[in-house]
């Protein structure tokens, strides 16, 4: 199947059909899959939304909500609903899912609607309430199948049986005692290949990874990568399951941390939704752009102690802005690879080392191509050997500067607590454009005035 981009003949399809009966529209509608119409709800207005939803049979319009971007309002649309919809909606989705969306919600509305739905339901989603949502228990499907250790092949597989008619898939059998301690795991293929007098006792894996309730969401995301795993229960300081959290979770985690990673280099704030209004936008970067206008008043300083030689060598003044330029460049790529790496794993000492001087050497070397072509343009173009020399040295000497300052600050950060991916930038686009300005300045000061 490929992928579905929102195309203008489909959104024009849609509001043509909205200008229909409801039966033209459902005809319409039917032809596209649940994630492709909230893709589209982008494009709509909250009413058409409504009224759509309102036409969808329970289990597509639960599955459409459940698939809306977080900027999206999915909360919104769905207190507007009438209560009966609203609550069979509510009652079809997996509860991790409705969870994510009632928490959108203030506390009114969220009473409202988990008053109307059924209480087994109200309770487990007040139960994942209670998490931080970017904890293992906030992402968490508290829908499991799980059996008595004490129970024998017949009894555990129409246990099975019984408790899976209410999901829709499922990964793995738990296994739990009579405190609903979690025990091990169990595969369906186990038990239907064991022997008729075998007891689940026999047939439990009592070696398996599982979370704890308040694990972070980016560290449960390391442990399904690192074991290849499709589930990972998720239990309380007592080894009672209280839940688990499946790999399209995950895939949707990586999403957001990602996101989220990208928009912090860039020095924009993980509170500016990507859809949010301009009021929003300008709260969220005002206070980094400032702290940037600080930090360039810095590297014009520099200028500004060079004065002399600025005014005897004019020609630095193009020549600097491509060495600031080409070491801010080669910092962020360093942030990159180290902010990932950092990501992925806590580094050790020695990998911390090893890191520093990966990025040292790299910065010298690509220094030093950079450096010799811009050696030769200033050989040829402005027929000067010691300019082309001293903005080799200043290239080179940048780039170092990039790459050391690079792999460093957000290891630096890291290690006193501080998120590098949201302080690294600022502070990395200081030394390279001071140094950026400062080399080529101090360099030609020393060797074409003084020569």
């Amino acid at each position: 199947m490929q992928s579905f981009e929102i195309d203008k003949s489909d959104l024009l399809r849609i509001k043509t059909a909205l200008e229909g009966n409801d039966a033209e529209l459902q005809l319409v509608l039917n032809e596209y899959h649940a994630s492709e119409i909230a893709m589209l709800f982008e494009k709509l207005p909250l009413e058409d939304k409504e009224r759509i939803i309102n036409i969808l049979p329970i289990e597509v319009a639960s599955e459409v909500i459940a698939e809306m971007g977080e900027d999206q309002n999915a909360g919104e649309l769905l207190i507007n609903l009438h209560p009966d919809k609203r609550s069979e909606i509510v009652e079809e989705m997996d509860y991790d899912d409705a969870t994510d969306i009632i928490s959108q919600l203030d506390e009114d509305e969220q009473h409202e609607i988990l008053e109307d739905i059924d209480e087994e339901d109200a309770s487990s989603i007040r139960a994942l309430l209670k998490y931080e949502e970017d904890t293992a228990g906030g992402i968490m499907n508290s829908d499991v199948i799980k059996i008595n250790i004490n129970l024998d092949k017949k009894d555990a597989l129409d246990e099975i049986i019984r408790q899976s008619e209410e999901m829709e898939e499922f990964y793995t059998v738990y296994v739990v005692d009579d405190y609903d301690v979690l025990q091990g795991i169990i595969s369906i293929k186990s038990i239907i290949k064991a022997k008729a007098e075998a007891h689940v006792r026999d047939l439990v894996n009592t070696d398996f990874v599982f979370v704890k309730a308040d694990l972070d969401q980016e560290d449960v995301a390391s442990l399904i990568s690192q074991y290849n795993l499709t589930t990972i229960p998720v239990v309380d300081d007592d080894m009672r399951l209280l839940g688990r959290v499946t790999v399209d979770d995950i895939i949707d985690v990586m999403e957001q941390e990602n996101t989220e990673d990208i928009l912090k280099i860039s020095g924009v704030s993980e509170d500016e939704e990507l859809g949010g209004n301009w009021k929003d936008a300008v709260k969220s970067r005002l206070p980094w752009l400032i702290i940037n206008l600080g930090t360039a008043y810095l590297a014009a300083s520099v200028i500004r102690s060079f004065d002399s030689t600025v005014q005897q060598l004019p020609i630095l003044a193009a020549y600097m802005t491509i060495i600031a330029g080409m070491g801010g460049n080669a910092a962020t790529q360093s942030l990159a690879v180290t902010v990932r790496r950092i990501s992925l794993t806590d580094l050790s000492d020695k990998q911390a080392y090893d890191t520093v001087l990966k990025e040292f050497l790299v910065g010298m070397l690509n220094g030093a191509g950079n450096g010799l072509i811009v050696f030769f343009i200033a050989w040829f173009y402005d027929a000067n050997v010691l300019l082309g020399l001293v903005l080799f040295l200043a290239m080179t000497g940048n780039l170092i500067v990039a790459g050391l300052t690079g792999a460093t600050i957000p290891l630096v950060l890291k290690r006193v607590g501080i998120d590098p991916a949201v302080a690294s930038s600022i502070i990395i686009t200081t030394f390279t454009d001071c140094a950026g300005f400062l080399l080529p300045l101090w360099f030609a000061t020393k060797l074409l005035l003084h020569h």
